[in-house]
């Protein structure tokens, strides 16, 4: 799957990644700098090795072998000096060579003509940035889920008690960020405050740290995006609706709150089925039942929820009310 880049995001990503060279670059001469402070013969030696470069060009030109085998046996002997004083000084022989984060691309953010990963996780990270909303409390995680808020008796009516309905319910989420992208897309179903936003910001919390893109909007502000993309040409809108088409894991929340226009019908199906025919995982929260979204939604919208999410359904009381 190829993934379409947001240029501005993708802009604060290199400019992130230019930040990673240059603090690599002062922390190598910062490292140089005590080395020759305490060893001053690693300098002379190190500009001995930096001379025998433009030397061994001149001598390979005039074809003088003899002369290029003397160098090298020079440069052998330095070599063997520099990581002497090296160990002099609890250092390794590679201790003064540049310094790179990434091996594959040298931090230059480029591999195989494409993006490198590095550059990837980068870019992630500032996508994940716009999930500020969801992630307000800092809280967000899978130990701070509550199952002390659910009852542990059956609710009138119910064969269960709502705590081990929700400790399954916990245990599929876990699942689902620890084996991510792998896992089947969730349905996350049930009344109001019952947690689905909360437990949603686990996993995307969780999610985002493995250096995957996790995308969060309400359905509302989905279509909005959509309707500024297709009505006013909205840069930023267009930018929006392609984060949310190509992000590794997309969170729908409040489905059903939006209008129920035609123009919302076809963006929850662009959305929907896009993201599962290129397989990218979504996490879809609602208030209604199959019934209820039978009844306002298409039956293609239907059908794939239904045939390709996981329900994780949520009960219980109102946590907002049980805490007051």
């Amino acid at each position: 799957m190829s993934m379409s880049y947001d240029g501005k995001l993708l802009a604060r990503a290199r400019d992130e990644l230019d930040r990673i060279r240059q603090d690599n670059a002062a922390e190598r001469q910062r490292r140089t700098a005590e080395a020759y402070a305490k060893r001053p013969e690693l300098r002379r030696i190190d500009e001995r090795l930096r001379g025998q470069m433009t030397e061994l060009v001149r001598l390979t030109l005039s074809g003088s072998t003899e002369a290029i085998g003397k160098l090298n046996e020079e440069s052998l002997v330095l070599r063997q000096r520099r990581g002497e004083l090296l160990r002099e000084l609890g250092r390794g022989e590679d201790w003064l060579d540049e310094i790179v984060s990434c091996e594959i691309c040298r931090d230059s953010g480029v591999h195989n003509g494409g993006v490198c990963d590095c550059l990837k996780r980068l870019y992630n990270a500032e996508l994940t940035r716009d999930l500020g909303v969801l992630l307000r409390s800092g809280d967000e995680s899978f130990e701070k889920f509550d199952l002390s808020l659910y009852d542990d008796r059956p609710l009138p009516g119910a064969p269960v008690a709502p705590r081990e309905t929700m400790k399954k319910v916990l245990s599929v989420a876990e699942d689902f960020a620890e084996r991510f992208p792998e896992a089947d897309s969730l349905l996350l179903q049930g009344g109001t405050g019952l947690g689905k936003t909360f437990l949603s910001a686990c996993v995307a919390r969780a999610v985002a740290a493995k250096g995957f893109s996790v995308c969060y909007d309400t359905a509302a502000a989905v279509i909005g995006s959509f309707e500024a993309q297709k009505f006013s040409r909205d840069e930023s809108a267009d930018a929006r609706v392609k984060r949310m088409l190509s992000c590794d894991l997309m969170i729908l929340d409040d489905l059903g709150t939006e209008m129920p226009t035609p123009m919302a019908e076809s963006a929850l199906y662009t959305l929907i089925n896009t993201r599962l025919v290129e397989n990218r995982k979504t996490i879809i929260s609602t208030n209604l039942s199959f019934d209820e979204m039978a009844k306002r939604y298409s039956g293609q919208i239907c059908s794939r929820i239904r045939g390709e999410y996981r329900l994780l359904p949520f009960v219980g009381r109102d946590i907002r009310l049980i805490k007051r």
